[in-house]
């Protein structure tokens, strides 16, 4: 009965479960106190009335929730059981019918305390906005509101101590916030003036002035809780397995119990092969441990959107890695400036910045920057498209500026020759973007993305696995792609790549037998991700594209990550595999003995409850996995002929 918990709130099902409780306690007093009769009175009425309401009480639970099964057309454990609580009250042993009942339904409750444990040790990952936030008025007072009270674009204070009650960005302070509960980081991370900070978070140090941008169900907060809600209603393939099997099991069972009373004629053999043949351990063995691994997981900042995804990671043969904000930091910072002949910088980077001003391309933040630290204010341009891997084109006082790949410069007819001179050569290492503006080349800019300190520890690691192909994807230039793969230690590396072809890759090592893996920044990565086997999204925190896109989220930027992951996928499929070998062999060797008129049916009740503790305790060794997991440091594009080539040895 414990793994059919009903989709409703904890305090609900908790309050069930005490009830549950105080029923099993009396009807257990009342056949304790039926062996205490006889003692007591030397006589069987006592004794036997004691004992048939204690067995009605205990065992009609279980008779009820069996018949509702078979009234719906499903077979259930439960049959076997109330069958046994049926044929020994029938046969008048109203001891042995309450007993039996009373240890299984403590296995039962065993049980269904462990799925509330595992739903709370959740629940308290993604329950922990306050109950009140601190809402700023028009004239800067302060108003105490419901979290659900806020909306887009209030701003709110929060003061040292406090948990976030929304996404937002902070407008005004600086402080420290723990954001273990939502990326998984451990150490708390530094916030200022428009940085964006998440709803469940803890405010450590100062006081922070924060503009609303998403609240209730819309912040990342509660769209990691609807994540983590919706996987542990899914069901794995092994799950499944056990479903098909599940339609013959009690018959077999009934027909064996029903042999050995035809040829014995000892009915409490019977009911003793009945109570054994329970399967509890073996239906356990999946959910227990997929709801551990999935604690487990979101702990660690890793939200799993299907629980089948835990089954399949341990499969994986191939990764396939984006290389800017996966493999590097994603901060792109402009290095170097190259002005056409006559060309002021200050004129190069006023139009590229009027240009990207619209765009939330990494890229688009670099320049932004370098112009804001130049005391340049971007003009807003009254027409704006960008061409995703190629470059943006914006109208600005009524001239065309474009900024992207020099061959998509050429695609649109911009004259490069005035950039041919050896002092306009780009240089090695570095991602340039060409930039014109009223048909002429204005110069080039360049930008340089650093490597993540952890990659090349956590792309060894995954070799270490037995993943020996990895693969780094990226639209930037070839020389810039192979410097960082070979700094990764990347198999193999494939440049100017546009999404499209980012798609074709995966496709291409699919259609090799591999098992793929993507691992990308959900946004230009989005086909790729939906066409992985495996598709993971980094540094999903605030990111809903991110979210959407990819079935596992990593909520910050730590690879380390993903070597977890494929050792989680390893660790609960072993632990399953045991569960499910010690659950078929109780079956079989206490059915047997029960059969030979070893076993009493009392024994078998109470082997049951053991049994179910044993697979419960098994898998609860997943919610501690990954504790020693080192933390790491928290956090372009061409033409369709991309290629894909090794990577040269250093």
């Amino acid at each position: 009965m414990a793994h059919d918990i009903p989709a409703e709130s904890l305090e609900a099902q908790t309050g069930r479960a005490g009830l549950f409780i105080m029923a099993i306690l009396f009807g257990g007093v009342l056949v304790v106190n039926s062996y205490i009769a006889d003692w007591l009175f030397h006589d069987d009425f006592y004794g036997s009335a004691l004992a048939l309401i204690g067995a009605i009480l205990l065992g009609l639970p279980i008779i009820i929730h069996a018949a509702r099964h078979l009234l719906k057309g499903r077979m259930h454990m439960d049959e076997l059981v109330a069958l046994a609580i049926v044929a020994a009250i029938a046969g008048g042993n109203y001891k042995s019918a309450g007993a039996v009942a009373f240890f299984l339904l403590l296995a039962n409750l065993i049980e269904t305390r462990t799925a509330l444990g595992a739903q709370a040790s959740i629940e308290s990952l993604i329950r922990l906005a306050p109950t009140k936030a601190h809402r700023l008025t028009a004239d800067r007072s302060e108003e105490l509101v419901e979290p659900r009270d806020l909306r887009p674009g209030d701003t709110i204070r929060i003061r040292p101590g406090d948990n976030i009650p929304a996404d937002g960005e902070v407008i005004s302070g600086q402080s420290s916030v723990n954001q273990a509960n939502v990326t998984g980081e451990s150490l708390p991370v530094d916030k200022g003036e428009n940085d964006e900070v998440f709803s469940g978070t803890t405010n450590i140090s100062g006081t922070l002035d924060v503009r609303v941008t998403r609240a209730g169900a819309e912040t990342t907060l509660g769209k990691v809780r609807q994540l983590i809600l919706e996987a542990r209603k899914t069901r794995i393939p092994m799950m499944r397995m056990i479903d098909c099997y599940a339609g013959w099991y009690t018959p077999t069972v009934l027909m064996l119990a029903g042999a050995v009373l035809f040829f014995t004629q000892d009915m409490n053999r019977a009911i003793a092969m009945l109570v054994v043949a329970c399967p509890c351990a073996i239906i356990l063995a999946v959910p227990t441990a997929m709801v551990a691994a999935l604690s487990c997981a979101a702990r660690l900042g890793i939200l799993i959107k299907d629980v089948s995804n835990i089954e399949a990671a341990k499969d994986i043969t191939a990764f396939v890695f984006d290389k800017t904000g996966t493999l590097t930091t994603g901060r792109l910072s402009v290095t170097r400036m190259m002005p056409a002949d006559g060309v002021d910088g200050a004129v190069l980077l006023a139009a590229a910045a009027a240009a990207e001003h619209r765009s939330k391309h990494p890229v688009a933040k670099a320049i932004g920057e370098v112009a804001r630290k130049a005391n340049i204010t971007p003009a807003e341009p009254t027409e704006f498209t960008e061409s995703a891997g190629l470059g943006v084109k914006a109208r600005v006082d009524g001239k065309w500026i474009l900024v992207g790949r020099k061959s998509w410069l050429v695609e649109q007819e911009i004259d490069i020759s005035p950039l041919s001179g050896e002092q306009f050569a780009e240089p090695e290492g570095l991602s340039t973007l060409f930039v014109a503006s009223g048909g002429q080349v204005l110069g080039w800019i360049g930008l340089e993305d650093r490597t993540r300190k952890e990659a090349r520890r956590a792309i060894n690691d995954l070799h270490t696995l037995g993943i020996r192909e990895t693969v780094m994807v990226t639209g930037d230039r070839w020389s810039v792609a192979r410097r960082v793969a070979r700094e990764m230690g990347c198999t193999e590396v494939q440049a100017e790549a546009l999404p499209s072809d980012k798609l074709e890759l995966v496709d291409s090592l699919k259609a090799q037998g591999r098992r793929v893996a993507v691992a990308g920044d959900g946004v230009n990565d989005a086909p790729a991700l939906a066409a992985g086997d495996l598709s993971i999204a980094m540094g999903a925190a605030g990111s809903d594209v991110a979210i959407n896109s990819a079935s596992i989220v990593l909520m910050n930027n730590n690879l380390n990550r993903l070597g977890f992951l494929i050792r989680l996928s390893r660790k609960t499929t072993g632990v399953i595999h045991q569960s499910l070998i010690f659950g078929v062999g109780f079956v079989v060797v206490f059915m047997i003995l029960a059969g030979m008129g070893f076993l009493h049916a009392i024994v078998g009740a109470l082997l049951h409850l053991l049994a179910a503790a044993f697979v419960i305790l098994n898998s609860a060794r997943l919610v501690r996995f990954g504790e020693d997991l080192p933390e790491a440091p928290t956090r372009e594009t061409a033409p369709p002929q991309a290629r894909l080539e090794p990577v040269p040895a250093t």
